[in-house]
């Protein structure tokens, strides 16, 4: 994802330029959620190889990115995970999460997830993987960041973004296709999300990886404002057409709706999404 930067003038909206270009540093690594080389961090930026590796080397000092040894690629520490975990809310919502995504493996033998959104992205902040002798290897992990519109947890999210901030982020995605079932456009994305908000479910048809399935529906708190979202994932192999409508979306809604039971909500619709 190119990010390169604008020229700003002075003090405006007193950012820090240096601060600015690091965070975005950070940003790009993990959204590669994989080692990244220098010649294609500052490529995603626009600044000069010079620029970026004072960067790094800043940000390895202070404990956040690490050098490979045998690759020379960057990658993060788990000194962000740490820091991200205290700032997911003022309770352990991970906790509280635990035991109805354990359920959910109990129940379909499948992945199961718990997501939220952050600045656009899907973010994973929990997972129990099936106990199946045939495991599919997911490419969400817990504290990875997914573009939002080849998800079935991302979808299920934007769904029930108040319309402006909705706006706000279809404006700035990049709709890039992973399979011929991915989305690409902001109109059909659009259309989507209406039938997500009829049907209180999303689902993934391998739009993000060929083969791969998901069904994903929003958590609620208190007022009823979606929080989170708990998603199972599994191949399509062993998550068919008839067992995807006939028995799992029905089993993960009902885990769903006791979750956000449990964190208050009184089982009505917000008037604000």
């Amino acid at each position: 994802m190119a990010q390169v930067f604008e020229e700003k003038e002075q003090g405006e909206n007193n950012i820090v330029q240096s601060v600015e270009r690091a965070l975005t540093l950070i940003e790009i690594l993990a959204d590669e959620g994989a080692p990244v080389s220098i010649t294609e961090i500052a490529k995603n930026v626009g600044l000069k190889i010079s620029t970026v590796h004072r960067l790094l080397a800043t940000l390895i000092y202070k404990g956040y990115v690490e050098q490979e040894g045998d690759s020379s690629k960057y990658k993060l520490t788990f000194k962000l995970f740490s820091i991200g975990q205290s700032s997911i809310y003022p309770i352990d919502f991970r906790a509280k999460a635990r035991p109805f995504l354990e359920e959910l493996v109990n129940r379909c033998n499948e992945t199961a997830n718990l997501s939220i959104l952050d600045d656009g992205k899907v973010v994973y902040i929990d997972q129990v993987e099936s106990t199946n002798i045939v495991i599919v290897k997911m490419f969400s992990t817990v504290g990875s960041r997914r573009q939002a519109h080849c998800t079935g947890s991302g979808k299920a999210l934007l769904a029930y973004l108040p319309s402006e901030e909705l706006n706000r982020v279809l404006e700035a995605m990049e709709f890039t296709r992973y399979t011929n079932e991915t989305i690409t456009d902001v109109e059909s994305l659009k259309k989507e999300l209406e039938r997500i908000r009829k049907q209180n479910y999303a689902l993934d048809m391998g739009e993000r990886e060929k083969d791969m399935r998901c069904v994903a529906v929003p958590v609620r708190k208190h007022g009823g404002q979606v929080v989170a979202a708990i998603s199972v994932s599994g191949p399509s192999t062993r998550i068919t057409s008839y067992y995807l409508n006939n028995e799992l979306i029905d089993v993960v809604q009902e885990v769903a709706r006791k979750l956000s039971l449990s964190l208050g909500w009184d089982g009505r619709i917000s008037t604000t999404q």
